[in-house]
């Protein structure tokens, strides 16, 4: 492995993944990661806002048809736009799983990907999966490699960027190509491979869009490898490549580091809450404190400490995320997903409809105030961690500090909490059927075509 540059070691590592040679706690935790990216997918077809907008542009485009599969939907489309509009379903409640090292969301591009190049080649579940997991290792390797607050503070959006290759793997995979195939393929995903944090300047839709288009990045570059087009060599550690090109300071040994033995599939957390990943202690925090939920008259003030990069996504400038415009606003504010949260005890989807213009909740807002943390930097981006303080107008306070949020490996959910959120999101959509899906979805791997996911 050590006389192979990084791209070819990573590429013959994902080439001979198989779900009957991988240990068994890696195939399970990947079936519940998909079944757990569908749940959201499905809600996000029916209510995302940028939904509609996505669907009449892939129709424009004359993208609405073929055999590619969408979530919660009847209609067959070419494979790339499938892709597209999965990956950015996956991705568009901000509900999605996330590997906290990388900080990435490595489902909605790897999963959208290999379900669309799975569905071109006739794939079974199990060759589907193999791709998944071979997405996800090489996403979140390059995304530790490229050091993740480095590659935020050059601006772009590493679930888009290393999402793409992610994809590529996963989808080559799936289309069953060789080591060199897949070196190939990686060179023509450098080439697409994109995603800007400009999206918080207006709670801009683009977050979804890029996530989606890194899925469609990865069947493209995966079929165009299979064909023969000839790819970028060296597109991981060359001169021009991937790492040296979008971080100052990376460390390519840390994409292969342990690679085949150090399963980064177990990494990865869901989330209980649909909101940018760097809220999520705090809120554990709050609803730690108010149980079921405290009146807002009741509260005198809230304070919350963050790392660094969680201010910087979070809680910047202070007066602009009190007052968030739209769904993305919304998630990317710590101020008022603690004001919800305070006085509900929980943060759900629903939420956004119901408090985003709420004056009580804005009011609220105006109490919070969010700093950076010592302690919080210390221990990023091994842990996304936060503290936080409740003041009471009776003089009472209670603190907490949360170093592992809910829904990370070390506090992963119980089958029971992973059902019911699959079944919150998917039975408004699909009634009674969302239970029979939840249990196909279960044994993924053991299906014999992909076809059939919702046949």
């Amino acid at each position: 492995m050590q006389d192979k540059s990084v791209t070819a070691t990573l590429c013959g590592f994902a080439s001979e993944v198989n779900t009957q040679a991988l240990p068994r706690e890696v195939v399970d935790r990947a079936a519940l990661l998909v079944t757990d990216s569908i749940g959201v997918a499905i809600r996000a077809r029916k209510e995302a806002e940028s939904t509609p907008a996505l669907l009449a542009a892939v129709a424009r485009m004359g993208m609405d048809a073929g055999r590619g599969t969408v979530f919660a939907d009847d209609k067959g489309y070419a494979f790339p736009a499938a892709a597209l509009i999965n990956g950015s379903l996956i991705h568009s409640l901000d509900f999605d799983d996330t590997h906290i090292a990388a900080t990435v969301h490595p489902s909605a591009p790897v999963l959208a990907a290999a379900l669309a190049a799975g569905q071109m080649a006739g794939a079974s579940g199990a060759s589907v999966l193999a791709g998944v997991i071979a997405g996800y290792e090489v996403m979140c390797r390059l995304g530790r490699a490229l050091k993740p607050a480095d590659h935020y503070d050059r601006g772009f959006h590493p679930t888009a960027t290393t999402g793409a290759f992610g994809a590529t793997v996963a989808a080559g995979r799936a289309l069953g190509l060789s080591a060199q195939q897949l070196e190939m393929a990686m060179g023509i995903c450098l080439s697409q491979s994109a995603g800007s944090m400009q999206f918080l300047v207006n709670s801009a839709w683009t977050k979804r869009f890029q996530v989606g288009n890194a899925a469609m990045v990865g069947v493209i570059a995966a079929s165009l490898a299979s064909e023969g087009f000839v790819g970028a060599a060296d597109a991981v550690e060359g001169d021009a490549g991937f790492l040296k090109s979008y971080a100052p300071d990376p460390d390519p040994q840390l994409a292969v580091k342990g690679l085949g033995d150090d399963w980064e599939t177990l990494q990865i957390g869901v989330k209980p809450y649909p909101s940018c990943r760097f809220s999520h202690a705090a809120i554990d925090g709050i609803v730690d404190i108010v149980g079921t939920g405290a009146h807002e008259s009741d509260i005198a003030d809230i304070a919350i400490g963050l790392p660094r990069k969680g201010m910087d996504l979070t809680a910047l400038p202070q007066e602009f995320r009190r007052k968030p415009k739209g769904v993305v606003g919304g998630q990317f504010s710590m101020h008022f997903t603690a004001a919800v949260s305070a006085q509900t005890g929980n943060l759900t989807w629903d939420d956004y409809a119901k408090y985003l213009e709420d004056a009580t909740t804005l009011s609220l807002a105006e109490r919070i105030d969010v700093s950076e943390d010592a302690q919080m930097d210390a221990i990023y981006p091994e842990r996304m961690g936060g503290k936080v303080t409740i003041r009471f107008r009776d003089g009472t306070s209670q603190s907490r500090c949360v170093e592992i949020p809910r829904g990370e490996p070390e506090n992963f959910p119980s089958a029971d909490l992973h059902q019911s959120k699959f079944l919150s999101l998917a039975e408004p959509v699909l009634g009674d059927a969302a239970l029979g899906l939840h249990d196909r979805l279960t044994s993924f791997a053991e299906m014999d075509s992909v076809d059939t996911l919702f046949g």
